[in-house]
């Protein structure tokens, strides 16, 4: 039995509950529809549970739900700004078997918003004896009602309470309500092993069941000594779920892992996965994935993942889902816990690592073909007459560089399409080191068509991109691209492959060598200032010469206005630490979804505009430029269903109204759109409806906002690792465009690349930029396990993109982790901390901000040279003070701005 826990050690203040020992029977207390009375000191023992003859106690019975407690009002007691205790003694009966988890919650209501949980702590109580529940709470903002209860308890288990106390601890300067998971190493999900049978467990639109063993003992649990499968299911989601409202607060970032396999149904693997339902008050429903696996049928396996939630739900659930119907999803145990910080990278070392040198072996096949082997059963021999100098791309990372030999590998019987010379250089390759790939390559002729040439790697038999091109004539081509390893290898082989069987390759100056990327950083930041930066001149008048030495000047930028957004989805602007980060250091703004013509119409005539409008409104009120993504999407897998169903007049007039819907209702607000996604990756509605149906999209779409600039859009197009998307095939694809009359205002560049090399993306924006239309790096995204090598990625893209005349924008596919549409890609924690590379774009943002002080001269003016944007001067003269705003527009020649002193 728990000591007496009424009058705890170490409290401060006194408890600002009522009636907190029952002393005044359930006075100040309300049962939340349930039944209730207290066992007073002189009643004896009740309900199995042996207890101190001076206390008295509540019986909370009746009880038909989880939540059902008793609960008493603190609105009045309670302040922001303070840390408060939780301290409770309290215990069940009716307990058939095992322990059953109690726990506080706080519910805080609003008059103009959703009502909200604050989970507070928990406790695992035994039938026969009295638990210690413990937790602490702080309140950024101050609800209209705050409610203190207790609950938890499965449906018919009684609630037994013998004390409460909440005191006042400590001041808290922190205003993030974080303190509430002071236990945030306890799991979350009640019976997570199911020792209490299926209590607190249901099925998903299915059936659930309790084994300690299934098909003749071949299955057993992993741990403890049940599990639970999720049988009788007609539809993937149908899945094991729990109930989780009120236990999960929202700005946290929680983490889930899961012990599963599956069973039955002739399925050997299956996806398995970890979803969380979410309602909102107003009964909006969200479905947030957690983590996904392929699962087997031949053991456990462990999933992991992780969720934050932005809003206050009034209802959260977390199920498993996934495998085929008629496949069970069998689950062993699951643990939701408080996820733990990630603790932040150290920098990559780099010490002793000879930057440019080639680490293929014999590369200029003095040797023969010594070093290499042949890929499968093709024949490799040594020929002369390919080129000597080396491919541009390496050529701008390396600089002067020698000669290359001549010397080429032939490869002929090749019977496969992955045959082709290779070399193992495990050993040569470092961890987190960026490597550029470079090489010429041709084929011999009379092949049928182009074909495919890529360097690849075998990375533990994983296959690499190291770059890719299309070779279709007969002459020398460059292949360059780039790689990077972040976890270590047991074998790491390079092979170059790709044409189709019977066609002979030829490849000549193989280079793989590790690139100092900041080497080229001055040379960036030279082009940065040529192309983003103007003279000023300021010129004084209504100062006597006398005074010009004595006046002092100082100017300060305010505002960059070189455009550089990011991605947003409506369920981030309920985090209002997300918005604060946004509207401080981004001008532009995309939307993720809620644009797409999926999520505007997800079934015929079923329209949601609402997260659009919500987006849009909090734009305009932030002065926050935007970007309309996408009008129409070419893909085939992200078309509805019911668009694929239509017949082509159906479709015409589906097509139509898309448009008169979308860009009538938006008029003038969008400043650019995205028409049809990715049309170098698919073409649905080009092969319903034929060619001209993409010229029309743009022409119909500049005759309903004439004032939005029209974009393609697409990816994998500056990286060099692939041929549908390379810079001559989206250049041939712009002007066939222009060609049918379609408007064509801008070239927009995703930008979702892996281990970026300057002169790769530099020489793609070159190619492009013949075209003198404006490009955008629409949804730019970098990815490392590790910030530092994560900020180094996002550097060389910004500064590429700064330093080069044809870029007019970037925008960022999101900055806040478990947000994104990549791992690894975030700049800002998921509870708020902003990483290294966060760190280093804001840094950057700061470099692209020009100041400047000193005084007027003899001529009576003071010049500086500025980036483009707004401006602040302050002129202090030796009687008086003066500031003045202005906004340096571009120009080729210098602004010339009078000030009268």
């Amino acid at each position: 039995m728990a000591g007496n826990i009424s009058d705890p050690s170490g409290s401060k203040g006194a408890n600002i509950l009522l009636n907190h020992d029952f002393s005044s029977g359930l006075s100040s207390w309300h049962l939340n529809s349930c039944s209730g009375y207290v066992i007073s000191a002189e009643t004896g023992a009740q309900g199995g549970i042996s207890r101190e003859l001076s206390a008295n106690y509540a019986v909370i019975t009746d009880r038909k739900e989880c939540w059902q407690g008793l609960e008493q009002d603190i609105t009045d007691r309670i302040s922001t700004g303070y840390t408060y205790t939780v301290l409770a003694c309290v215990g069940v009966s009716s307990l058939s078997q095992g322990s059953s988890d109690v726990l506080a919650t706080l519910k805080l209501e609003y008059h103009d918003s959703a009502t909200s949980y604050l989970f507070i702590g928990r406790t695992s109580v035994n039938k026969d004896s009295w638990q210690k529940l413990e937790g602490t709470f702080s309140l950024s903002t101050m609800p209209d009602r705050v409610v203190f209860y207790l609950e938890g308890p499965a449906p018919g288990v009684d609630l037994l309470i013998r004390s409460v106390e909440i005191n006042c601890s400590t001041p808290n300067n922190n205003t993030t309500s974080t303190a509430c998971v002071s236990a945030g190493d306890d799991n979350i999900i009640i019976n997570p092993q199911f020792d209490d049978g299926l209590n607190n467990w249901s099925g998903r639109g299915c059936k659930i069941m309790l084994h300690d063993s299934m098909n003749d003992g071949k299955i057993v649990p992993k741990s403890g000594k049940f599990f639970a499968s999720a049988t009788e299911r007609t539809q993937n989601w149908n899945g094991i779920q729990q109930d989780i409202t009120g236990r999960v607060q929202r700005k946290l970032a929680y983490e889930v892992t899961a012990s599963v396999r599956i069973f039955g149904n002739n399925v050997s693997t299956a996806d398995v996965r970890a979803t969380l339902w979410v309602q909102a008050p107003d009964l909006k429903e969200q479905y947030i994935g957690i983590a996904n696996l392929q699962a087997t049928d031949k053991d456990w396996v462990t999933m992991q993942g992780k969720f934050l939630l932005n809003g206050s739900p009034s209802k959260v659930v977390l199920y498993l889902e996934g495998p085929p119907p008629g496949t069970d999803i069998l689950l062993n145990n699951l643990v939701l816990k408080h996820a733990a910080k990630t603790p932040p990278s150290s920098p990559p070392d780099v010490k002793n690592v000879t930057f440019g040198v080639n680490i293929i072996e014999n590369s200029t096949l003095a040797d023969g073909t010594n070093g290499w082997f042949p890929l499968g059963n093709c024949t490799l021999s040594v020929k002369t007459g390919s080129p000597h100098i080396v491919p541009p791309m390496a050529r701008d990372s390396l600089g002067p560089s020698e000669l290359l030999s001549g010397r080429y590998i032939l490869v002929t019987n090749r019977t496969q399409t992955w045959m082709g010379p290779a070399q193992i250089i495990t050993d040569k390759v470092k961890l987190f080191l960026t490597y550029q790939v470079s090489a010429w390559v041709r084929i011999v002729s009379g092949s049928s068509g182009p074909q495919n040439v890529n360097v690849a790697l075998g990375v533990d038999n994983e296959w690499v991109n190291g770059g890719q091109t299309e070779v279709s004539d007969n002459t020398w081509h460059e292949i360059g691209g780039s790689f990077r390893i972040e976890k270590q290898p047991s074998k790491v082989m390079v092979y170059v492959q790709g044409p189709a069987s019977g066609v002979d390759l030829m490849v000549a100056g193989l280079q793989i060598f590790p690139v100092d990327r900041h080497a080229r950083l001055r040379y960036l930041k030279i082009q940065t200032n040529k192309i983003r930066k103007r003279d000023v001149i300021l010129k004084f008048s209504g100062l006597d010469s006398g005074s010009y030495a004595n006046t002092s000047v100082q100017v300060r930028q305010t505002q960059n206005d070189f455009p550089i957004g990011t991605c947003i989805s409506r369920s981030n602007i309920d985090n209002e630490d997300f918005v604060d980060f946004m509207v401080k250091h981004f001008n532009w703004a995309v939307f993720g979804n809620e644009l797409k013509w999926y999520w505007t119409e997800p079934q015929q005539g079923n329209f949601n505009y609402k997260d659009a409008d919500d987006l849009l409104s909090l734009c305009q009120k932030h002065n926050i430029q935007t970007r309309g993504h996408c009008i129409f999407w070419d893909v085939d897998g992200v078309v509805q269903q019911w668009i694929k169903s239509l017949n082509n007049n159906d479709l015409m007039t589906a097509i139509q109204n898309r448009l008169n819907g979308l860009l009538t209702r938006y008029k003038g607000k969008f400043n650019h759109y995205d028409v049809n996604n990715e049309m170098l990756h698919g073409s649905f509605f080009q092969d319903r409806l034929g060619k001209d149906i993409r010229a029309n999209m743009f022409k119909t779409a500049n005759q309903l906002d004439p004032s939005a600039t029209l974009f393609v859009n697409d990816y994998h197009v500056e990286d060099g690792c692939d041929t549908r998307s390379c810079p001559d095939k989206y250049i041939h694809h712009i002007l066939d465009l222009q060609e049918q009359g379609a408007p064509v205002g801008g070239i927009g560049i995703q930008g979702h690349i892996d281990s970026p090399i300057g002169p790769i993306v530099s020489s793609s924006l070159d190619k492009l930029g013949i075209l003198g239309l404006p490009i955008w790096f629409t949804e730019l995204d970098v990815s490392s396990i590790n910030e530092y090598v994560r900020a180094d990625d996002l550097e060389v893209m910004l500064r590429e993109a700064m330093a080069h005349p044809a870029v007019e924008g970037i925008m960022l596919w999101g900055f806040w982790e478990l947000f994104m549409s990549r791992d690894n890609a975030h700049l800002v924690n998921a509870e708020g901390d902003i990483n290294e590379a966060g760190k280093r774009f804001l840094a950057l943002k700061q470099e692209w901000l020009s100041h400047s002080r000193g005084h007027v001269d003899e001529q009576g003016q003071y010049n500086f040279r500025g980036f483009h944007g707004t401006y602040n001067v302050q002129v202090v003269t030796p009687s008086k003070k003066i500031s003045k705003t202005f906004v340096l527009d571009k120009g080729d020649t210098p602004l010339v701005l009078s000030i009268d002193l």
